[in-house]
């Protein structure tokens, strides 16, 4: 078993680790593996992210996208920003990439609100 604090981390860790590949990566091989390193490390912070999730069952709203790829949408807006800035380095990319990645930023930042961990309230 992990220590808590490098359990934490490791999510966060695949996520700079896949970014930082994407960014410096040559060959096609080297950036194929970096973006598995980031869908990976997307997918276990979706894992946690279910797991801590406090707003009721009841008011969850259902949608066309299936769970796991709504749950996905954020890692994969910011994964494609930076694919497009990888491959198209032009001006107009480089302005539709910012926007990605501000858009999938806002999307995680806003879910993040409901999934933080609280401990029920005692009855005594």
């Amino acid at each position: 078993m992990l220590a808590k604090p490098l359990y934490e981390i490791l999510p966060l860790t695949y996520l700079s680790v896949g970014s930082i590949g994407i960014i410096s990566a040559q060959p096609i091989y080297a950036l194929f593996s970096a973006v598995t390193v980031f869908l990976y490390g997307a997918y276990i912070y979706n894992q946690r992210s279910i797991n801590r999730r406090t707003d009721p069952k009841r008011k969850r709203k259902k949608g066309f996208i299936p769970e796991f790829l709504y749950g996905q949408l954020p890692f994969l807006f910011i994964l494609s920003a930076g694919l497009l800035n990888r491959l198209y380095p032009k001006d107009s990319s480089i302005l539709f990439g910012i926007f990605l990645f501000t858009f999938g930023l806002y999307l995680l930042l806003r879910r993040s609100s409901f999934r933080q961990h609280k401990y029920p309230i005692s009855s005594y």
